[in-house]
C-alpha cells in the first residue's frame, strides 16, 4: 500500500486546554512513523479551538521529518497577505514541510467567526478564490496585484507549499482544479469517489493543469486494524494518495490505531 496516513493535532475542543499537547501529539506521531499531523483552522467555532498557525508551528518545532497541514485554513478570514506571510513564515521554520488546506468553511459553525473578522460569510467563495490566485506569488515573494489593484511584494520568499482545497462538492473540486496541488475530500463514498475523480480530471484538463492528489479525511473504517488496512487499499487503488483519520475523544487511542493501521499494511 501507497497511501500516506496522517492524523488531527489536538487543537479543539477538550484537547485544545490541554498544556503542551500538540508538541506531544506532533512527537508521537511522528516516532509511530505516520506521514503527517493536521491542525483544524477557525476564529470562532462550535468547540473551542487553537489558532492553527501558532499550533502548526509548535508542532514543527517538536519534530524533524513529519508533514504539518492546514486541514483545512479558512484563508477567507484573513487579509491575503498577512496569510501569504505566516504561510511563508512556516515553511521556512519548519524546513519545507508544510501543506496547505484550504476550505470555505463549515456552515454548523455559523456566521458569528466570520463577522467578527470583518469577513461577510456569504462572500467567502468568491474572497478564498481570489486568495489562492494572488497566494503562491505572495509566498514567492514575487510582485503580486491584489484584488484592489495594490502591488505587494513580500520577503523573504519562501517555497510554496503544496496547496489542497477541501470540499465534497463540484465548486470544491473547480477550485482545486483551477488554483490548487490537491483536492481534500471528507469522508466521501468510496463508491462515488471514482467518478468525482475523473470530473476532478477533466476539469483540471479544462483549466491546462495537471490532476490535483487526492486526500481523504475522516473514512469510515473498521476497528480492527487490519480490516482497516484493508479498507485503505480499496482507497489506494481509487487513486488516494493520502487518508487523514478522524479525531478521536483521547489523540493518543487514534495515534496508536494510527500506527497499527501502518503496521499492518
Amino acid at each position: 500500500m501507497t497511501v500516506k496516513l496522517g492524523v488531527f493535532l489536538p487543537t479543539s475542543g477538550a484537547d485544545a486546554s490541554v498544556p503542551a499537547g500538540v508538541a506531544a501529539a506532533a512527537r508521537t506521531a511522528e516516532a509511530a512513523g505516520l506521514e503527517s499531523v493536521w491542525a483544524t483552522d477557525h476564529l470562532v467555532a462550535t468547540v473551542p479551538m487553537l489558532d492553527s498557525t501558532v499550533a502548526l508551528s509548535t508542532a514543527a518545532a517538536a519534530t524533524d521529518r513529519i508533514t504539518v497541514g492546514f486541514g483545512v485554513m479558512l484563508l477567507a478570514l484573513r487579509p491575503v497577505a498577512w496569510a501569504a506571510k505566516q504561510i511563508g513564515t512556516l515553511q521556512q521554520l519548519s524546513g519545507d514541510r508544510l501543506v496547505v488546506g484550504v476550505g470555505t468553511g463549515n456552515p454548523a459553525h455559523g456566521d458569528i467567526g466570520w463577522r467578527a473578522a470583518g469577513v461577510r460569510f456569504e462572500n467567502r467563495g468568491k474572497v478564498t478564490d481570489e486568495a489562492l490566485r494572488v497566494l503562491p506569488g505572495l509566498v514567492s515573494g514575487a510582485p503580486t496585484v491584489l484584488a484592489d489593484g495594490l502591488e505587494v511584494t513580500l520577503a523573504p520568499p519562501a517555497l510554496v507549499p503544496p496547496v489542497l482545497v477541501g470540499g465534497n462538492g463540484s465548486r470544491a473540486r473547480r477550485r482545486a482544479a483551477e488554483f490548487g496541488d490537491g483536492w481534500v475530500a471528507i469522508q466521501p463514498d468510496l463508491e462515488r469517489l471514482p467518478a468525482e475523480i475523473d470530473e476532478l480530471r477533466e476539469l483540471a484538463e479544462r483549466y491546462g493543469r495537471p490532476t490535483p492528489s487526492i486526500t481523504v479525511v475522516a473514512p469510515v473504517l473498521p476497528e480492527d486494524p487490519r480490516q482497516a488496512a484493508e479498507q485503505l487499499m480499496r482507497y489506494d487503488a481509487a487513486g488516494v494518495e493520502r487518508v487523514i483519520l478522524a479525531p478521536t475523544p483521547q489523540w493518543r487511542d487514534g495515534y496508536e490505531f494510527a500506527g497499527r493501521i501502518r503496521a499492518a499494511q
